[in-house]
């Protein structure tokens, strides 16, 4: 004879059997949460084990030793860099051959015609990059796709098969020693389009331009309203590595300035002249050419690196 019980945790009764006795089910453990490796609690950070330090510490050593080798160098006399073993430590005559170099090399004059070079390029690279960039990126136009291909193509051309045409150019218009000559040739690069283009791809949406055309924007004010906040990590990455190109151009600045005008490369090679060169001059010279480099990191290099992160994760 079959007997009505109640269920042990809702009191409803059942057609079980008296003898019978029934359990609730059991819940499961919820499973470890996806994506986060297990032992790694939410909200902590990762440090550095004593192996990425030592690391990186070697990384720094050797990238910094030959500026520091540079500073040494510039310390001493040219008999003392002649003798074996080499100075590893400072002298006392920095300052001396400092201004030694500054004097005869006339790197006054030389900086300042070097800033006026590098800025307009940077500036005329880094604006006329972007704009192209952002047609190939985003603008639909008859042979857009052989354009770039031409434009990146010029890449492959070693810059000194142009050294002898781009001479005659400037001679017939009587640019020589003037710093148009060295301006003009590099004021836009094939790089900085390609640079440009890549970066626009990903981090400027086509619905932000149509939204734009559709409250009645006009072009130009797309590219100073939209495409220029849109670009500014990429054109400071651009826009510095334009610069030490600049400013380190020795080819070109040597075949079409000379002394009267130079530019800093061009006036440090000045100091090797003469039957014995002074060593120590020189590397006094290369110092000073450092320096304008260094600063512009140490003034700039937050907004770098933070474009190039920003980069990294929108590609």
């Amino acid at each position: 004879m079959k007997s009505r019980s109640t269920g042990p945790t809702t009191g409803l009764a059942t057609d079980a059997p008296a003898d019978v006795v029934t359990s609730p089910k059991t819940i499961p453990a919820p499973s470890p949460r996806r994506g986060r490796p297990l032992g790694l609690k939410a909200g902590r950070t990762m440090h550095a084990g004593p192996v990425t330090y030592i690391v990186l510490t070697l990384f720094t050593a050797v990238s910094l030793a030959p500026l520091i080798w540079t500073a040494i160098a510039a310390s001493r006399t040219s008999g003392r860099l002649a003798q074996t073993p080499p100075p590893l430590w400072f002298g006392g005559n920095l300052f001396k051959n400092l201004e030694r170099a500054w004097t005869e090399a006339s790197l006054g004059d030389a900086m300042l015609n070097t800033t006026i070079v590098a800025g307009s390029i940077t500036i005329g690279t880094v604006l006329f990059s972007t704009v192209a960039g952002f047609a190939f990126a985003k603008l639909k136009f008859r042979f857009s796709g052989l354009l770039l291909l031409l434009t990146i193509g010029t890449m492959m051309v070693p810059p000194q098969l142009s050294v002898v045409p781009l001479y005659l150019w400037i001679a017939d218009l009587q640019w020589t020693n003037q710093l148009q000559a060295v301006i003009l040739p590099t004021f836009v690069s094939a790089f900085g389009v390609f640079f440009m283009r890549q970066y626009l791809l990903q981090a400027l949406p086509s619905e932000l331009i149509e939204a734009a055309r559709m409250d009645g924007a006009s072009s130009l004010r797309i590219i100073w309203h939209v495409v220029f906040p849109a670009a500014r990590p990429a054109m400071a990455v651009l826009g510095l590595l334009t610069f030490v190109m600049a400013w380190n151009d020795f080819l070109w600045p040597i075949i079409a300035l000379n002394q009267s005008n130079p530019t800093v490369q061009v006036a440090l090679n000045s100091l090797g002249t003469g039957y014995i060169p002074d060593r120590a001059v020189i590397m006094a010279g290369a110092l000073l050419g450092t320096l304008p480099l260094l600063l512009a990191f140490i003034l700039f290099g937050k907004q770098i690196v933070s474009g190039i992160m920003q980069g990294a994760v929108k590609g």
